[in-house]
């Protein structure tokens, strides 16, 4: 068996000022080549690992601390400490640490914490040690300014520290302070206030140990409550002894841990109360007092932990029938500031302390807790059900997935849960959100653990929605049975957003399970009937459902919404909302113009079949006349099938010229049919891109001609698009042949009044001045509601045109550029 003298557990100081637990292991000393000296060596009890290789430097400041403790630092900023389990094991590192560097072991710190000036070194050499005054209450005012004078000399500092150590001077104090008060001595209170401030802020354990013995640390607190700067002296005794009662809800047999909770209750109490918020320059001043907390509260929880009897009859009283509430309140108390002081623990430390709880049965006895009617009782056990969610959510799910298996779904743990949420009576609902944030930790599949055998997701969620959903939603059913919320008190809204806002949890990252109870329960249906809420927040709440809903553009919600006219709830809400500016607003503008940017064809179609003529009007924002256009562009392709594979063809790999020339043709081919407005009017191509259009319909006109269509045939390929408000032009492609084998093709264009690339007032058509009408081999037309005009050309397309029709009349020529993609078009 390894020696328990050597062990200890390994600590760092991370940079929140906390320790870190690094393992538990055994020490010992020896001579490391590789660093050149003796050094500490910490090997893991677990598997002989090193936990610590640290050479013992002459010149590092070593501080023993509580007798079990040293702490030292390796560099800036990296603090070490080594926690004995024994004070023996403890005594014979530091005579070897002392050894090393020359040091007589009664002392507790080994060398200066801060290089002195070359001055205050010659000065501190000429007096070796510091001298006292007596301790008399005449000369408190000089002992005052000694201490002040000290304190920024860490040499003078571990002086007047050794000074108070050896003389056993602050128990003189403490005796002083007692006449002080019984003369009623202001000034002098006054003084012992300063020089016990000036005390703590030296930052010694063995000062700490005897100011906080069981003898003084009342005193220590008593001469902290004459501070100069108060015209009446604080009460923090009187508190103590007579507020704060310790009340022992189990018999505690162990008089060290007895006297151990008592001294850190005291002690935090000193840093948190008693001691003036200390500046930046004496925060650091302060660590030791953080240590001392620390490592009691790692104690504390340790020995408890390991007295089995003591928690065995803990969780027997909190389950017993028997036990009236007045002492049931005290036990949960008691377990919640258990768990809370279990925060102070290193995640290996708190595993174990929790599966230790767990063993216990904590999880069924905060069920029977949870089951009752005290209020208070009822908010320290949620206390500590969101201890364990939050460091091990499995652990509660596996527990309430079995338990299912024998209770019914009204008395599980997780529907106690949320009734509690429920019927949370803080107007704020502040018990409500924070249940909210705990079911929404459980439910959340991040967490969630997949083995080889069983997959946790899986499980639980068909556990939760088959058990826990409905009663979850009933409040969201029972309020919205009719066409308006039958409940607008503040609390029922704000107890709906919850609900609301862990539904929309569900929708963004559970799969099926939420989409068939939406689908099943009708629930989208009901909770849009919050939008009809007097509060904006639930209103809000609702769209944002609907919103996430949408947002995972999946058919089956898509055709849920339609079959059902979902969309009506919101479009009345946006029409009652008139034309105010707000977040209701713009959060249903932001909806739809989701659909649009998506191209959401289903729920486009839906819209503006149902909902166009209450929304045509609407013309602050483009988004309802694009969906208008969207949907027109939609039914365009529907009724002309061969759209698509004209465009299959522009796109296909084997024709393509370059890719250059390709993105060109496709985005002219693209802009004429889709042609964005603005502020009403068309946006007009310049001269080249309409002859570019010209060639590329001519080019592609002959290509399906050879390859489609018979003698005699004329069949349309594009057909007129109508648009309500706006119009772009759409193209018309006939093709006819003559006897002769020449074939012509006319460029048909059907378009409204509104001015578009190529129509009357556009720059180069015949409604336009400086236009130039001239007749063609082709027959060509534009065609418009007023009637048949001639095609226009322009002065430049001569030459193009003189090709193309020499090409079609079979003539032997050097082929142009044009031409000779045509020719491979056609191989």
């Amino acid at each position: 068996m390894a020696d328990t003298r050597r062990r200890v557990k390994v600590y760092t100081l991370n940079e929140d000022r906390q320790w870190d637990d690094r393992g538990t292991g055994h020490v010992s000393s020896s001579y490391v080549e590789r660093l050149k000296g003796m050094s500490l060596l910490v090997r893991a009890e677990s598997d002989g690992s090193l936990l610590l290789e640290s050479k013992i430097n002459p010149n590092t400041a070593y501080q023993k601390q509580q007798d079990t403790l040293i702490v030292w630092s390796e560099a800036e900023n990296y603090d070490l400490a080594l926690s004995f389990q024994e004070k023996a094991g403890c005594d014979e590192i530091w005579e070897k640490i002392c050894q090393v560097q020359g040091k007589d072991p009664s002392v507790d710190i080994t060398q200066e914490l801060v290089e002195e000036s070359e001055e205050e070194r010659f000065d501190d050499m000429s007096s070796p040690g510091l001298e006292l005054p007596p301790c008399e209450l005449s000369r408190l005012e000089e002992l005052a300014e000694l201490v002040a004078a000290s304190l920024p000399s860490p040499l003078r500092r571990e002086k007047l520290a050794l000074a108070l150590e050896n003389e056993g001077y602050i128990k003189k104090l403490l005796e002083l302070f007692h006449v002080c008060e019984d003369l009623e001595n202001v000034e002098g209170l006054h003084h012992l206030y300063e020089i016990i401030k000036g005390i703590f802020l030296l930052n010694r354990t063995a000062l700490f140990e005897v100011m906080f013995s069981e003898e003084c640390i009342m005193d220590v607190i008593g001469c902290l409550e004459y501070d100069p700067t108060l015209s009446l002296p604080r009460k923090h005794r009187e508190f103590l002894t007579k507020t704060a009662k310790f009340k022992e809800v189990i018999p505690i047999s162990d008089p060290e841990l007895k006297q151990k909770i008592h001294q850190t209750y005291r002690v935090q109490y000193i840093q948190d109360m008693v001691l003036p918020t200390p500046s930046v320059f004496e925060e650091n001043m302060l660590s030791t007092l953080h240590s001392f907390i620390f490592f009691n509260k790692v104690e504390i929880v340790g020995m408890l932990q390991e007295d089995e009897k003591f928690l065995t009859e803990l969780f027997a009283q909190l389950t017993d029938d028997s036990t009236d509430d007045d002492k049931r309140q005290e036990l949960v108390n008691f377990l919640k500031e258990f768990c809370a002081f279990s925060q102070t623990l290193q995640p290996q430390n708190r595993d174990s302390f929790f599966k230790t709880l767990s063993n216990m049965g904590i999880l069924p006895a905060l069920e029977v807790i949870l089951g009752m009617d005290d209020v208070q009782v009822r908010s320290a056990a949620t206390d500590i059900f969101s201890y364990l969610v939050e460091y091990n959510p499995s652990m509660v799910r596996e527990f309430v997935m079995q338990e299912a298996q024998q209770n019914d779904d009204d008395i599980l743990l997780i529907n106690l849960i949320i009734e509690h949420m429920i019927c949370d009576p803080d107007p704020e609902l502040g018990g409500a959100v924070q249940l909210m944030g705990l079911l929404r930790t459980l439910v959340d599949p991040e967490n969630m653990l997949a083995t080889a055998n069983k997959t946790e997701k899986t499980e639980f969620l068909s556990f939760f929605y088959k058990h826990c959903m409905h009663v979850l939603t009933a409040p969201l059913l029972a309020n919205t049975t009719e066409e308006k919320p039958s409940k607008e008190d503040f609390q029922t809204a704000q107890l709906l957003a919850l609900i609301l806002e862990l539904l929309t949890f569900c929708v963004e990252h559970h799969t099926y399970h939420i989409k068939n109870y939406i689908i099943n329960k009708d629930i989208l249906r009901r909770v849009l009937v919050l939008m009809g809420s007097k509060h904006a927040f639930v209103a809000l709440c609702a769209l944002r459902f609907m919103r996430k809903i949408i947002g995972l553009k999946d058919e089956f919600y898509n055709r849920y919404i339609m079959k059902a006219f979902l969309f009506e709830a919101v479009v009345k809400a946006f029409l009652n909302n008139g034309s105010r500016y707000n977040l209701l607003n713009s959060a249903i503008i932001e909806m739809f113009e989701f659909i649009r940017v998506e191209d959401i064809k289903s729920l486009t179609a839906h819209v503006i079949e149902n909902y166009w003529k209450a929304l045509e009007d609407v013309d602050y924002v483009q988004t309802f006349k694009g969906l208008k256009l969207r949907y027109e562009q939609q039914r365009e392709r529907q009724d002309n099938p061969k759209l698509d594979s004209m465009r299959s063809i522009l796109r296909n790999n084997r024709y393509r010229r370059d890719a250059r020339t390709l993105e060109e043709e496709e985005e002219m081919w693209f802009n004429t049919e889709e042609d964005e407005m603005e502020d009403g009017e068309p946006v007009l191509l310049p001269p080249d891109k309409s002859k570019n259009d010209d060639e590329i319909m001519d080019h592609f006109g002959k290509f399906i001609e050879r390859k489609k269509l018979k003698d005699g045939d004329e069949k349309e390929v594009l057909t007129k698009s109508t648009l309500t408000g706006r119009q772009s032009p759409s193209f018309k492609l006939s093709f006819s042949s003559t006897s002769s084998g020449s074939s012509k093709s006319s460029l048909t264009s059907q378009s409204a009044s509104s001015n578009s690339p190529g129509s009357p007032g556009s720059p180069g058509s015949p409604g336009s001045p400086g236009s130039i009408a001239k007749s063609t081999p082709h027959t060509a037309a534009i065609t418009t509601k007023g009637g048949l005009i001639g095609l226009v050309d322009y002065p430049d397309d001569d030459d193009d045109e003189e090709e193309e029709e020499e090409e079609e009349d079979g003539e032997e020529k050097e082929p142009s550029a044009p031409l000779t993609k045509k020719s491979r078009l056609g191989s």
